[in-house]
């Protein structure tokens, strides 16, 4: 079944809830035959989606359960957002690599490369991000900003405001931000941000940036990998029965992202990112490279840097590196 046809059927039906649509009309709006209509309502019926049939009315939609898809997110979306050219794809090896390929072709900013899951999935230090099916997101946002590169870092903070926001708008709960870019929700990592560009060669600005954004939105069935386990949490349990969790979820990240990206100079991410730091007061340790020293964690100032003293009592703020609480107080 192409791929296509099935998100022009979601897109038809999801347009017209409230009413029947007819083989008949359906086949000659999408310019396929009746057979084809019927393979593509059993092959949306397969991924989850409850669609009503009645002899002589036609069909009608349901619920698209918590599969992702376009319409699904557009119904949830700012019409602030509506440039927004959302691409969705079953599975692909790297939502950044794929963005970073479209940048390359010269497609616009706002657009928004969404997987169902990922094989070579891309966290911080080259690390793999673990990308199982139906039950996380995993997008990669295509921005053009005029900005240096020594700005980027706004871009990766006011995503993670963004997604605390938009986790705690559609929970009710309280999430929290380790410093630099991941989201913390009941005491374990429910996102990591990773952030990549391009520079231009003549001015030293960003040609490109491409935001991409983990969450687990739900716990897989079964949980996670045993060596996650301690550290990975999910925004909802795996037997949520909230129908589309992840395309509210993604459309709550992306208007919110944009709202603070429209006024990234003012930085009006700010509040809600320093507000909900999670180091603060902590015993950490500053990795760069092989060296590894031990420190406080104090404030977050407003170019977004993390003060630590260290135990000679020297300080500094830090822009760049990573850095872990130490084991005994729980986070990594």
């Amino acid at each position: 079944m192409d791929m296509a046809t099935k998100e022009k059927l979601l897109a038809l039906l999801e347009q017209h809830t409230d009413e029947y649509a007819s083989g008949q009309e359906i086949a000659e709006q999408l310019g396929i035959s009746r057979a084809a209509v019927w393979k593509a309502i059993r092959a949306l019926e397969r991924d989850g989606c409850r669609i009503h049939g009645v002899t002589g009315l036609g069909y009608r939609l349901e619920s698209a359960g918590n599969r992702i898809h376009a319409a699904g997110i557009h119904r949830f979306l700012s019409d602030k957002c509506d440039f927004c050219d959302l691409r969705v794809y079953p599975v692909l090896p790297s939502t950044n690599d794929t963005a970073k390929a479209l940048a390359a072709e010269g497609a616009p900013e706002g657009t928004v490369v969404i997987a169902e899951s990922q094989t070579a999935g891309k966290g911080r230090m080259r690390r793999q991000f673990f990308s199982p099916g139906g039950t996380g997101i995993y997008m990669s946002i295509l921005l053009r900003p005029q900005i240096s590169a020594e700005d980027a870092l706004d871009i990766t903070t006011a995503a993670a405001a963004a997604v605390a926001d938009a986790i705690d708008a559609e929970t009710g709960k309280k999430s929290a931000i380790k410093w630099v870019n991941d989201v913390f929700l009941d005491g374990k990592k429910v996102c990591g941000i990773l952030t990549e560009g391009a520079m231009g060669m003549e001015d030293g600005s960003l040609e490109y940036a491409i935001l991409g954004i983990g969450i687990n939105a739900v716990e897989p069935e079964g949980g996670f990998p045993e060596e996650l386990r301690e550290i990975a949490g999910a925004v909802w349990p795996a037997d949520s029965k909230i129908n589309d969790c992840r395309n509210r979820l993604i459309a709550a990240v992306l208007t919110r992202f944009f709202a603070y990206y429209r006024e990234l100079d003012a930085k009006t991410f700010l509040r809600s990112y320093q507000s909900r730091s999670l180091l603060r007061g902590k015993s950490v340790n500053v990795i760069r490279g092989n060296t590894v020293r031990p420190a406080i964690a104090g404030e977050i100032d407003n170019a977004c840097r993390l003060q630590v003293t260290y135990e000679d009592g020297s300080e500094e703020w830090i822009s760049s590196g990573e850095v872990s609480v130490h084991s005994t107080e729980g986070y990594r």
